[in-house]
């Protein structure tokens, strides 16, 4: 028997990461790792899910603090995809996965992007990097086909 895929969720705080979490399925089937920003919201999370990193929390309200914390979530990231060697990176988005989705893309890991379900007539500034990059783009809404034509459709994931 092959070795178990490593999956490795991350996302930013708020509903993307309640979407990944709604992936429960995908973190049950394989060895899976969560990584998602550092708060008051999700330091309690590591209690429920034992394989969870954190990086940096990306506020946009200080540029200096956005532009350090970026970068040290880029080193972090890196540090993070060097020890769990995913397969494949499920992400909801936004800008704080973008290191670790670029990290994975460089190693040769499959970059599986969901758009975010809060957007339904739009695109997001992350999934508009990610469409040219993720080896499987995948929208909430029908309405998104039009304007992401590559993207395959799922319906809602939670």
């Amino acid at each position: 028997m092959g070795r178990t895929k490593r999956v490795l969720l991350i996302s930013s705080v708020g509903g993307h990461l309640e979407q990944l979490l709604g992936l429960k399925v995908v973190i049950d089937e394989f060895e899976s790792y969560m990584v998602t920003e550092k708060n008051n919201s999700t330091i309690n999370l590591k209690n429920k899910l034992p394989n969870l990193y954190f990086i940096p929390y990306l506020s946009r309200k200080n540029l200096l603090s956005f532009i350090v914390n970026f970068i040290k979530g880029a080193y972090i990231s890196f540090k993070h995809y060097w020890k769990i060697k995913p397969s494949v990176i499920v992400t909801t988005g936004s800008g704080a996965v973008l290191p670790m989705c670029l990290i994975g893309k460089l190693f040769g890991s499959k970059i599986i992007f969901i758009e975010t379900f809060s957007r339904i007539e739009s695109k997001t500034k992350t999934g508009k990097l990610a469409y040219y990059f993720a080896d499987l783009f995948i929208v909430q809404w029908k309405e998104l086909l039009s304007i992401y034509p590559k993207a395959v459709y799922i319906g809602h994931i939670y």
